[in-house]
């Protein structure tokens, strides 16, 4: 690890103790911006903070959001700087759709490189055989191009369900002004939470799905539309934040509420999902479905009529991207990653995700910020999500609905 880094939990010096024994080898390195001071002494702190975690930490694991539900930045601050010109990405969905893999991607991780654990833990085979998640909360890194990146816990997850219900179905966590709830009801509003969150602090927010025809997502994203409101900006939230480039979002009515752009990846697809017909009707139905909601969706055109026969040849998978870029495609990853579907392998279409993503013009906050800057107000909206009276009364609501244990 890089001179000057703050020790992370898991991560500690077992080479120094003498013995007879040859040393053992170094603790593989960490993909993990270098922090711009030097960190006090707390090495005792960062034990603690491993100790608290449901599962063990993955080596560099930093959460934003613990599996307790509560914010924490204390260990995030000397990751950040002054430094105003930054990104902010987040990712949503269902469990085991490739969204810790997506992140590493936009990292810049390589899983080709020896020695080097990826920034957001991934579900190794025995975690998938016993549907086991690897991400509780929401885990923080930024890269050294300052792309702040977002990964969160699976929604709709059975086995989140099961590590926050009670014998007698209740929640052990309180997700919602420390009110008591049953399980399966905390369990429904986390997601939202999550969306609400991560709608209020990214530009970018990746809303992943498992297959072309789910819109389970799609749903999720409409009720967040719903239910984030009088969440500011959170450039909003600061008194240092500077006039100095006020005038890149002239285009923003001060009063406006703030929402992160939406790009949706559809993963785990098929070779014959890969059709432009296909693509085009699902482009089509996602600017129907989301027509009337805040977030901008679409282009200004309506989408064109395609079908197969009317595609050339030629075609190649740069040419299945929306020019917003909206939409992105990813296919069934193969155990030993070789697959060749028609329009590339899983690797070749992750990194093209990965370049539109990153190069994409994004929605900026209202006001000039500093990285800590946005850090402390993330913080001060997750406690505003998590007291909010609109996702309370939506949650009366899904009481009375008879949908949820009383």
């Amino acid at each position: 690890m890089a001179a000057g880094q703050p020790s992370l939990a898991g991560v500690g010096d077992r080479g120094s103790s003498s013995s007879s024994q040859p040393p053992p080898p170094p603790p593989p390195k960490i993909l993990l911006a270098k922090p711009p001071l030097p960190p006090p002494s707390s090495s005792g702190a960062d034990e603690e903070g491993g100790a608290r975690a449901r599962q063990a930490p993955q080596p560099g694991s930093l959460s934003l959001v613990s599996d307790a539900w509560e914010v924490h930045t204390e260990k995030i601050l000397p990751y950040l700087t002054e430094n105003n010109d930054f990104m902010v990405i987040g990712i949503i969905g269902p469990p085991g759709v490739g969204k810790s893999t997506i992140m590493n991607a936009l990292y810049g991780y390589d899983g080709n490189s020896p020695g080097m654990h990826p920034p957001f833990a991934m579900q190794n085979e025995e975690m998938k055989a016993m549907a086991k998640h690897c991400t509780a909360g929401v885990d923080f890194r930024i890269s050294h191009e300052r792309v702040i990146l977002l990964d969160t816990q699976p929604v709709y997850s059975p086995s989140i369900l099961i590590d926050m219900m009670r014998p007698d179905g209740s929640s052990t966590l309180p997700v919602l002004n420390g009110d008591p709830l049953p399980a399966d009801l905390a369990h429904e509003l986390m997601g939202i939470q999550l969306g609400v969150f991560l709608a209020s602090v990214c530009n970018i927010l990746l809303v992943v799905s498992e297959g072309i025809n789910d819109f389970a997502m799609w749903e999720l994203m409409l009720t967040v539309d719903l239910l984030k409101n009088n969440i500011p900006d959170p450039s909003l939230l600061t008194s240092s934040s500077s006039p100095d480039k006020e005038n890149k979002n002239d285009n923003q009515s001060v009063s406006e509420d703030y929402m992160a752009d939406l790009c949706f990846v559809h993963a785990r697809l098929r070779g014959h999902d890969f059709s432009p017909s296909k693509l085009m009707l699902l482009r089509k139905s996602l600017e129907k479905h989301f027509e009337s909601s805040t977030f901008n969706i679409g282009s200004s055109s309506a989408t064109p009529e395609v079908t197969d026969s009317l595609v050339p040849l030629s075609m190649k998978v740069e040419d299945l991207s929306s020019s917003q870029q909206d939409v992105f495609l990813l296919p069934l990853r193969a155990h030993d990653n070789s697959t060749n579907f028609e329009y590339g392998t899983y690797s070749s279409m992750l990194g093209m995700l990965r370049d539109q993503v990153l190069s994409r013009t994004y929605r900026p906050f209202l006001k000039n910020l500093t990285e800590r800057d946005w850090l402390r107000s993330s913080a001060k909206i997750w406690d505003m999500v998590r007291r909010s009276p609109v996702i309370s009364e939506y949650c009366k609501a899904l009481q009375s609905s008879g949908l949820f244990r009383k």
